[in-house]
């Protein structure tokens, strides 16, 4: 089971996170999720980290936090490795503490609230593209026990300074029996980037992830968000206005412009 104790000198609490993120407050928010907040700390020693407030109100939620002491034990180029400060149960909040990577989310490269917004290359992309699946294979087929993330989606994938991609955020990761395909599990994820059979059927599968990914395949192609409740209620899904647009053969018309412009000059 996971403890307070980390690999830091610090014994840290509840104070020490306080300091670390000035009170939570809402400017050092990185990303939020249905299981947890994460933020930007600096640690006493002037170390940058990603603290992850958790959201636990139940002792078998307790329990699954316990599943943490196993995925960090993960080992990829492409996967935040979340056991370089430890995890703290023995704090008001339950929190985790790990890699900070500086250049922001995938979420926010693409969707312009970043200094680059969407002018990332077609060629980094697909470098992005490519890591971010390597991560997810090594999840499924590589690491033991195999894992599904169960909330694969653009803020959990983070950027660092060279464009590396990095899969992050196990809040919703399931540990996946070596002896089934499939199990039976709450519903958890983030709508736009979830699996329909999983929603109907709540058997998850590392077919899920791959679903999600496709949608992350198509932020990066198009620049839209996954959901877009603003938008004509044809658009408001990703998925399916992609899909609409596959069948009316419209794709060019929904690709973002910079991907048009460089293939255009190509």
């Amino acid at each position: 089971m996971c403890t307070h104790r980390s690999r830091v000198r610090d014994r840290h609490t509840s104070k020490s996170f306080n300091e670390a993120t000035d009170k939570f407050h809402e400017r050092n928010v990185l990303g939020k999720g249905g299981n947890g907040t994460v933020y930007k700390g600096a640690l006493k020693d002037k170390r940058l980290v990603a603290i992850k407030k958790c959201k636990l109100i139940s002792e078998r939620q307790e329990k699954e936090f316990g599943k943490m002491l196993i995925l960090s034990q993960v080992n990829h180029r492409n996967v935040v490795r979340q056991r370089l400060y430890g995890c703290y149960l023995e704090v008001e909040v339950p929190m985790l503490v790990y890699q900070f990577i500086p250049n922001g989310t995938l979420y926010q490269l693409i969707h312009s609230r970043h200094p680059h917004g969407s002018r990332i290359s077609f060629t980094t992309r697909l470098k992005i593209a490519h890591e971010a699946a390597e991560a997810l294979a090594y999840l499924h087929s590589w690491a033991s026990p195999p894992i599904i993330h169960g909330d694969e989606k653009s803020p959990n994938i983070l950027i660092d300074e060279d464009y590396t991609a990095k899969v992050a955020d196990f809040g919703a990761s399931a540990l996946a029996p070596t002896d089934e395909a499939q199990f039976v599990t709450i519903v958890q994820g983030t709508y736009g980037y979830l699996d329909p059979e999983y929603m109907q059927t709540s058997k998850l599968t590392s077919k899920s992830d791959v679903y999600s990914f496709g949608v992350v395949l198509l932020e990066l192609l198009t620049c839209r968000k996954a959901m877009n409740l603003n938008a004509l209620e044809e658009e408001k899904n990703l998925s399916s206005h992609f899909l609409l647009a596959v069948s009316e053969n419209r794709l060019v018309e929904i690709l973002d412009e910079q991907i048009k412009t460089e293939q255009s000059v190509e």
